[in-house]
């Protein structure tokens, strides 16, 4: 394996020089560059990015912490965010905790012993003094830690609203509400509780049913959703995020309920799985690409130093017109 003394002296010029083009720091001619690139490749030396990391102190690795990997929501945000962090010259290590504290606990301590330079958090397990001891770059998703921690998440107002008005246009009744419980403030405490309040002054009925604490799969969605149908028979209505909807999609053709004649159901994220059944999911949308973008964006500027304007980012949704509702 060639080393950077061989390239050197096959382009006839020092170790420091050749470090200056690998690092692509300092003044280089054009012309001994050339020379230097052209050793590199008859050689095919490549430089140890090890070696080019410490020295910079950086690893040029951001973390990406979620829950579950094979969540829709959260496959697709990693998608985008690895696409994005690799445009800007970094990589994502992409890390699913399978909603396990002591998961979590070892990924944060990858971070604290700098081998990630930063970390996107989508998985908030563990209490909230934890995060507040983390003195690295770190931006979370649809969570709140302290003022000074960046976040993004959707407009959970509008997201109330916009299913609300779904839901009344259709004069329902008695809609039951799929919930997840967690442990740190969470933004969805405002979407449930708002749509709640909207539906429950027009006369309608609204029954709170457990996905569960920190769940993610597919058979807690469909022991809800199972559950929604065995203790609220009489609902005509079902909001939850797309998996849990798709869930009751899948319940209520068991049972023979008829959607959306008698019983209307609306997911919201809006990801891929709303639009690969037999029906299109009536959805609310969240721009997922954006908040990857953003955060992306965020978590970059404080590993590189730069002040970050805007520490609360929130997104609008829009309505995904569906077969379902």
């Amino acid at each position: 394996m060639a080393s950077i003394g061989d390239v050197a002296k096959l382009a006839g010029v020092s170790r420091s020089t050749v470090s200056l083009v690998c690092n692509n720091k300092g003044y280089v001619s054009d012309e001994t560059r050339k020379k230097i690139e052209k050793a590199m490749k008859e050689l095919n030396y490549i430089p140890s990015e090890l070696g080019r990391n410490l020295k910079m102190q950086k690893s040029g690795i951001v973390g990406i912490i979620v829950p579950d990997i094979a969540h829709p929501f959260f496959s697709t945000f990693i998608k985008y965010a690895e696409k994005e962090l690799y445009s800007r010259g970094y990589k994502a290590l992409v890390c699913g905790t399978a909603g396990r504290e002591d998961v979590e606990e070892a990924y944060l301590q990858m971070l604290d012993r700098r081998t990630m330079d930063g970390v996107i958090m989508g998985a908030h397990s563990l209490k909230k003094e934890r995060y507040l001891k983390i003195d690295r770059p770190i931006v979370t998703i649809d969570c709140y830690l302290a003022d000074y921690i960046p976040t993004v998440h959707v407009d959970k107002r509008q997201v109330a609203e916009k299913a609300a008005s779904l839901f009344l246009e259709k004069n329902r009744k008695k809609v039951v509400q799929l919930v997840s419980s967690h442990t740190i403030k969470n933004y969805e405490d405002e979407k449930e509780k708002v749509f709640r309040e909207i539906l429950q002054k027009k006369g309608c009925e609204v029954v709170d049913i457990s996905v569960g604490y920190n769940t993610f799969t597919t058979e807690k969605y469909q022991d809800a959703a199972a559950r929604a149908f065995e203790t609220c028979n009489d609902m005509d209505g079902i909001l939850g995020v797309d998996m849990a909807a798709a869930a009751c999609m899948r319940e209520a053709q068991l049972r023979g309920r008829k959607v959306p004649e008698d019983l209307s159901i609306v997911a919201i994220d809006g990801t891929y799985i709303t639009k690969i059944g037999p029906e299109i999911l009536t959805a609310i949308v969240q721009p997922i690409e954006e908040m990857a973008q953003k955060l992306v964006s965020m978590i970059i500027s404080q590993i590189e130093g730069k002040k970050i304007e805007e520490v609360e980012s929130i997104f609008g949704v829009t309505v995904q017109s569906g077969e379902t509702c």
